[in-house]
């Protein structure tokens, strides 16, 4: 069975770093389909003005390994429901789908990321738009995406060190191994 991991979290949460140790390292995962890589191989130097292209580009090469039932995973700050169908046809086409949801204490800590990641080279977000997907993302992690894959485990990544909060499966098994923080963050949906 082809396996499909989500990496998901609000923008500056860490899903691109942690995505380049997890997934070829701990899941055995080689393909991993990225618009914000995508886009700075086209114009490394302004990676924002080709970011519709990546965009383009990360879901012709996803529907490329659903046709050829490889494993491999995409990043997604969840702040629309535009995945929703894409994991339900994966679902239908023999994959396991995974989702691995990296959460911030706040929307400040995401945007203080974002801006230090900027001072290092890296991509930039305006404030608004950090602030709308860090709010849908995680609404949209427990209305819409807990409910389609198969499985999901949801971090708390504010600190250096990653903390297992809550793992579960369809149709909402949930086994919360930190209430503290699952309160937390299921309160700021």
């Amino acid at each position: 069975m082809p396996n499909l991991y989500v990496i998901a979290g609000c923008n500056g949460a860490g899903k691109t770093t942690t995505s380049y140790t997890v997934l070829p390292e701990m899941l055995n995962c080689k393909e991993f389909v990225n618009a914000d890589e995508i886009a700075r191989g086209l114009s490394p130097f302004q990676p924002e003005k080709v970011s519709f292209q990546a965009g383009r580009i990360m879901l012709n090469r996803i529907k490329e390994l659903l046709k050829a039932k490889s494993d491999f995973g995409f990043e997604t700050t969840l702040a629309t429901r535009s995945y929703a169908s894409l994991l339900a046809d994966a679902k239908k086409k023999g994959y396991s789908v995974t989702l691995i949801y990296f959460w911030l204490e706040s929307v400040d800590l995401a945007k203080a990321r974002v801006k230090s990641r900027v001072e290092k080279g890296g991509h930039n977000i305006p404030p608004s738009v950090i602030e709308r997907r860090y709010k849908r993302g995680l609404n949209n992690f427990f209305t819409i995406y807990m409910e389609i894959v198969d499985s999901w485990m949801i971090y708390d990544n504010s600190n250096a060190e990653p903390t297992l909060v809550a793992v579960g499966s369809a149709p909402l098994d949930i086994t919360v191994l930190n209430t503290e923080l699952w309160s937390k963050i299921a309160g700021r949906r």
